[in-house]
């Protein structure tokens, strides 16, 4: 049984140390202010856990736009490049579908292993399905990289969602999530997927690791990627695997008996907080600037600053939801809409589409949030932001945006409030 610190002798710190932390290690203290190396890259996303992926191309995938936020404009090659040729980074699940770090291969490896063995619905799908499996594997093995399309077969009829996908687009599925098949590369967005110890050559010498280092890892990855957090925190950030819920506990225990991690008490919380013992000087320190970040960029709607929402809003005063299946008339905000980070601040979200034929970035609305518009102090406790300053610096980070999806006009429709749409226009001009 652990015997917990009583409230009188945990640290405190205050919100803002948190806040100030959990930017810092998002890669947002000083968004777009340095170029993209590997070295960097890998820094990133060992920092954060995963860089998520996604299909909606409104404006550009998820996790290109993640990087833009981070390091502004680049060679999009170049970042496919490191990812599919230097195997940097592999694709997995860890939020959702992500590009982790190889260097941590072994602790997913052993996820990889564990999700053969796990309850995940696939048991009746795999005995009446055995003969397709094999043959997809088969294929594979003897032809190399292949995709879904390369495959013949149709969808059952009558149905949509992705229970009805035909099998073989199942198998590639299973084969990849257990570690039999990674995904080699990418074309046209489509998946092909190779024998995992040639797509990672190095994959065929990786011990994975037990299922309690699995665990200790998997909390002190989400813990280094928040700063600080509470247990709900620790449930959505990294949510693979899923339902680990008394695994992670366990993890949490252990990690607490060793000193590994130190419970905390944030000021104006009555959570309970939890911080790598490690991180205790970082929020100390985090707690004392005058500001948690500087700079100004647009977040992807997938980035993992946004992961989970709730903690968006309780460290931010940030109520953010992605529009994207909301049906047309019911959106308040827009069907693709970047929360905008200023100083720190969340200010407000733009909701844009690129026109790739014609060149241009088209800003559909800009959405600033009503304590930014009447210069009022942020709900999230830090101070007030200068609205001409924070004008200007979105004005700045759509330009770059601009340059980053081909964009040689933007044109800016609406803002909201109207009052600022002059000044809004001023700062980007078209």
């Amino acid at each position: 049984m652990v015997i917990c610190p009583s409230v009188a002798s945990r640290p405190v710190f205050s919100s803002r140390a948190v806040t100030a932390l959990f930017l810092e290690r998002q890669h947002l203290a000083r968004p777009r202010a340095a170029r993209l190396t590997p070295r960097r890259l890998c820094r990133f996303v060992e920092d954060v856990g995963g860089l998520q992926m996604d299909s909606i191309n409104v404006l550009d995938r998820a996790h290109y736009l993640t990087v833009w936020s981070r390091f502004g404009p680049y060679d999009r090659r170049h970042l496919d490049g490191l990812v599919y040729r230097r195997r940097l980074l592999f694709e997995y699940w860890a939020h959702a579908a992500c590009l982790v770090p190889t260097a941590a291969l072994p602790w997913w490896r052993r996820a990889m292993l564990d999700y053969r063995g796990r309850n995940t619905g696939w048991s009746s799908w795999l005995r009446r399905n055995a003969k397709v499996v094999s043959r997809v594997r088969e294929a594979v093995t003897a032809n190399g990289p292949m995709a879904n399309a390369d495959f013949e077969g149709r969808r059952p009829a009558g149905g949509g969602g992705w229970w009805d996908w035909k099998p073989v687009q199942h198998a590639l599925h299973h084969l990849w999530m257990t570690g039999a098949f990674a995904i080699h590369s990418r074309r046209h967005f489509q998946k092909h997927y190779d024998l995992l110890e040639r797509a990672l050559p190095d994959a065929h010498a990786c011990e994975p690791v037990s299922r309690e280092e699995f665990q200790r890892w998997h909390v002190e990855r989400s813990l280094h990627g928040m700063g600080a957090a509470t247990e709900l925190d620790l449930a959505w950030y990294l949510t693979f695997p899923r339902h680990q819920g008394t695994a992670r506990r366990a993890a949490l225990r252990s990690m607490l008996e060793r000193g590994e991690i130190t419970e905390i008490e944030v000021a104006g919380s009555s959570a309970r907080w939890l911080a790598l013992t490690r991180d205790l000087p970082a929020l100390a320190t985090a707690g004392r600037r005058h500001a948690p970040s500087r700079g100004t960029t647009l977040l992807a709607p997938f980035d993992s600053l946004l992961w989970y929402r709730n903690r968006v809003t309780r460290l931010f005063g940030f109520d953010y939801r992605i529009e994207v299946y909301t049906p047309g008339p019911k959106r308040v905000h827009g069907y693709y809409t970047l929360p905008i980070l200023h100083d720190g601040r969340l200010i407000g979200r733009v909701d844009a589409k690129a026109h790739r034929v014609e060149r241009k970035l088209e800003i559909r609305h800009v959405h600033l949030e009503p304590w930014f518009a009447q210069g009022l102090t942020p709900p999230c406790g830090w101070g007030s932001v200068d609205r001409d300053e924070g004008l200007a610096g979105l004005g700045e980070a759509l330009r770059s945006l601009a340059v980053f999806v081909g964009a040689d006009a933007v044109k800016l429709v609406r803002v909201t409030p109207r009052r600022l749409r002059a000044p809004m226009a001023r700062a980007i001009p078209s």
